[in-house]
């Protein structure tokens, strides 16, 4: 024991950034003790306390004393960092720690066990290189992931950025969104999976739609919500819950509380007359017993957008409320809101021919036209409305003996409706252009997670419940009149009951070794309400007629609406290794299965009359990785092989005459990922990451698509990044290039023994690379002060104006016999322009 604990304290020493004056303070100012225990409340003997002076950098080190308790005085009066560290627990950092001059702060800190010997730990909290790094892997990891922190969200994002520029950088990943930055949805793809192929969480709850697995950057989680990210670019182990966990999970984590009050107002000014009204308030602990604490965000955004007449408005605002019930159990609520006003038409690309007429951002236009020749693109026939809200209550406590009990319910919201004229107007009573859009959901449930360690290992049991209600339509509308047709496009209820139990071992094999062994079920049912409709359902055993009145279509008879109940089941294993190599080298493989349900659409036959459905399609995942942590450069390396089944096609059986769902062809998605942050010295540090992939349709003599490029896959990506971070200096300048890739064609008719079959033409439309640039540039008030926090930034998204295309939807549809070629009537989208923003924040941090 004297020796792991001179160790321990030896390593503090060696690493972190001491100042020898800070070692020889005199006895007076500010006096800091406490007492470090474990998850029993025994206190612990021998534990490394690293005492970190947030506006300096300067550290202290010392150990605990036999009854676990440390004492230092005459520190400066400032905001703490308070580290400790012991062989056989986990790491433990609290920050926000403010000490007053001649006044004495007592500490009570509680440390869990951890499942590899702490000197890996111990080295990942001291590299610099790590601290600095935007982003990076740990030495704790099973799988391929990046944590990006909070700070890099504050001073390397535009303030109005949304999760998908958040996670932009990361390896392998890129973001596409035609609005702007933050200005629209956006869409990501990373290792060739586009949305609706991973998972998403906010705070560990899995959020998605529910037609299909897919998601909305701009209108449920806003950068001001955001505190640090964890992509995890892997199915994770059993634990890891959500729809679509095979391909990964980008884990949003919300703000941190804070140990002192503070209060923030900021103001942000930019390109195409973008502004952001922000005032954040951290309460700082209060209270009797200091037990309570917020802190809270209110926004408003408006800007016209790159895109003509692309305007967009947002009001949004959440709290966070944690109250401590004792040194071992928490609870947390959470509620965000989020309302935007938008014109976004529901084709947001304009065609190859207005970008030659009217520029690269051209989408709508001023010119309403007149009453008998309305113009299609007028921006006043575009209504976009979409209202979210997410709630949850968390409870954490350490039950003692080993035990933690983790549970979070919730409920959250998505309200989307849109008024679109089509790209033609046609105000005929029988068959308008315009369209009336719904697409809302309720979605509520709960996700809870009980462990229990010891010295062999730590056994974690679960269970993640989902319920969801749906309304979705599109019913034919005139755009003038507003007067919507009776019979719609389509129009379906459903509600989905989504269950997954999971059970999991972490079996600490040797000093060195740990392997996780898991086993998930995932169940989900879904029970369907298709309505009569003008399109693929029709009339329901009705009869297809015309009002005698208007001559819009309706239906004679028939049943209002058919119903589908389906389940479907699967059980997916999970196993990962841990292997330490080295103090600060560690490696790791993983193998998982996951699978996703069919979206609803599987349904949308005439008569919804669908006798054997679809499955669910599986994938299984294969990934080494390995993982670097020296005090001045970083190091971490993947590579990954997926194998997946992908989505249906169908067609209508000869014999039969009824639809059958076919899966249109595996694909095989591999390829090799590095991540590294270098620290040069004096303040600056360079950050990069690569990529090489490939991402293939399965060759065999079914599969019309085999050897073809998945779309939306690069060939390879690369991101570098030049950093300077030093006292109130943070300085940023990054560069992101997309490799060459292919966008699909819709559907091909692919015809075998008499049978015809509609599938996706991959690698029908060549994408040439494409680069962006940012830069960022801060200077904020990180000392203690009354005006702690108050900052001035200058953004820059695009710094070199590239207007690439970055996708293209074909006119003419390719076949594989016709190549691709250019048209006019192209829809096109292309990276948007420069954008630049200045903010002031003004931060108000009273004494405590």
């Amino acid at each position: 024991m004297r020796i792991l604990r001179l160790g321990a304290l030896l390593a503090l020493l060696a690493f972190l950034p001491v100042s020898p004056a800070l070692l020889a303070q005199p006895e007076s100012g500010a006096t800091l003790t406490g007492t470090v225990l474990d998850q029993a409340g025994k206190s612990i003997q021998g534990a490394a306390v690293a005492i970190k002076n947030e506006a300096t950098a300067t550290t202290r080190a010392l150990v605990t004393d036999a009854d676990g308790r440390f004492s230092v005085s005459g520190l400066p009066a400032a905001t703490y960092t308070i580290e400790t560290m012991a062989p056989g627990f986990a790491r433990n950092s609290r920050a926000g720690i403010h000490l007053s001059a001649n006044k004495t702060e007592d500490l009570s800190i509680s440390m869990s066990v951890e499942a590899l010997a702490q000197a890996v730990t111990v080295e990942a909290s001291v590299s610099l290189a790590a601290q600095l790094a935007p982003s990076g892997n740990t030495l704790e990891a099973t799988s391929p992931k990046s944590e990006i922190s909070g700070t890099f969200v504050k001073n390397f994002e535009t303030p109005i950025a949304d999760y998908g520029e958040v996670v932009n950088y990361s390896p392998g990943t890129f973001t596409l969104s035609p609005n702007g930055a933050g200005l629209g949805q956006g869409k990501i793809f990373f290792r060739g999976l586009g949305d609706g192929l991973y998972n998403i969480t906010f705070d560990g709850i899995p959020f998605t739609d529910t037609n299909s697995v897919s998601h909305h950057t701009w209108s449920s989680f806003p950068a001001q919500w955001l505190g640090s990210t964890d992509f995890d670019r892997s199915p994770g182990e059993a634990s890891t819950v959500g729809q679509s966990t095979f391909g990964g999970s980008i884990n949003l984590k919300s703000l941190e509380l804070q140990a002192d009050p503070d209060i923030r107002a900021s103001v942000s000014y930019g390109s195409w007359d973008t502004r952001l009204l922000r005032m954040d308030f951290d309460s700082g602990l209060f209270g009797p017993g200091n037990r309570n604490s917020l802190t809270m965000d209110v926004h408003q955004m408006e800007s016209a957008g790159y895109q003509t007449f692309n305007h967009q408005k947002r009001d949004a605002g959440s709290l966070k409320y944690q109250y401590r019930v004792s040194p071992r159990t928490t609870i947390t609520l959470f509620s965000g809101v989020v309302d935007i006003w938008n014109n976004t038409p529901t084709n947001t690309s304009p065609t190859r021919a207005q970008v030659a007429e009217y520029g690269n951002n051209f989408l709508l236009s001023g010119d309403p036209g007149t009453a008998a020749a309305p113009n299609a693109y007028y921006y006043g026939f575009n209504t976009y409305h979409v209202q979210t809200d997410f709630e949850y209550i968390g409870f954490n406590s350490d039950l003692g003996k080993g035990w933690r009990l983790d549970n979070k319910a919730y409920t959250y919201r998505y309200w989307n409706s849109e008024v679109y004229p089509g790209t033609t107007i046609n105000l005929s009573s029988s068959a308008p252009s315009g369209t009336d859009k719904l697409n809302g959901y309720r979605q509520a449930g709960d996700t809870a997670a009980l462990s229990h360690e010891d010295k062999w290992g730590i056994f974690t049991v679960g269970i993640w419940y989902n319920w969801a209600y749906t309304d979705r339509y599109q019913i034919p509308r005139n755009p003038l009149t507003g007067q919507d047709t009776p019979l719609g496009n389509f129009h379906e209820h459903f509600i989905t009951q989504s269950t997954q139990a999971f059970a999991q071992y972490t079996w600490r094999a040797t000093q060195k070794l740990a392997i996780t062994v898991g086993i998930k079920n995932s169940d989900q049912a879904l029970h369907l309400e298709q309505y009569q409709d003008n399109g693929t359902v029709g009339c329901l055993g009705g009869t297809a007629a015309k009002d005698p009145v208007t001559g819009a279509p309706i239906c004679n008879g028939g049943v209002h609406f058919v119903t589908h109940s389906i389940n479907w089941n699967n059980w997916l294993p999970t196993a990962t290794a841990r292997y330490q190599v080295a103090r600060s080298w560690s490696v790791y493989g993983q193998f998982a299965e996951g699978s996703e349900a069919p979206p609803t659409s599987i349904f949308d036959v005439t008569g919804g009359n669908v006798t054997t459905p679809a499955k669910a399609t599986l994938a299984k995942t294969y990934q080494v990785g390995s993982v670097i942590k020296f005090n001045r450069w970083t190091l971490d390396t993947d590579a990954y092989y997926l194998h997946y089944q992908n989505g249906y096609a169908s067609y209508t059986d000869i014999t039969t005459g009824e639809p059958v769902n076919t899966l249109t062809g595996p694909s095989n998605t591999k390829g090799l990922e590095a991540e590294s942050n270098i620290v040069i010295g004096h303040g600056f540090n360079f950050y990069l990451n690569g990529s090489l992939g490939n991402a293939k349709y399965q060759e065999g003599p079914n599969y019309p698509n085999g050897g073809l490029w998945v779309a939306n896959a690069p060939k390879n990506v690369e991101t570098a990044g030049l950093f300077y971070q030093h006292r109130n200096w943070d300085i940023g300048f990054l560069h992101k290039r997309v490799g060459a890739m292919y966008n699909d064609n819709s559907t091909l008719t692919y015809k075998t023994n008499g049978i015809s079959l509609k599938f996706p033409v991959n690698q029908a439309i060549a994408i040439n690379p494409f680069d962006v640039t940012n830069f960022f540039f801060n200077y904020t008030i990180k000392n203690e002060g009354w005006l702690r926090g108050s900052k001035i930034g200058f953004s820059t998204n695009n710094l070199f104006n590239n207007q690439n295309i970055v996708g293209i939807s074909a006119a003419t549809k390719p076949t594989l016999a016709v190549p691709f070629a250019p048209s006019p009537n192209d829809l096109i989208n292309t990276l948007p322009g420069r954008s630049v923003m200045v903010s002031l924040t003004v931060g108000l941090a009273p004494r405590r």
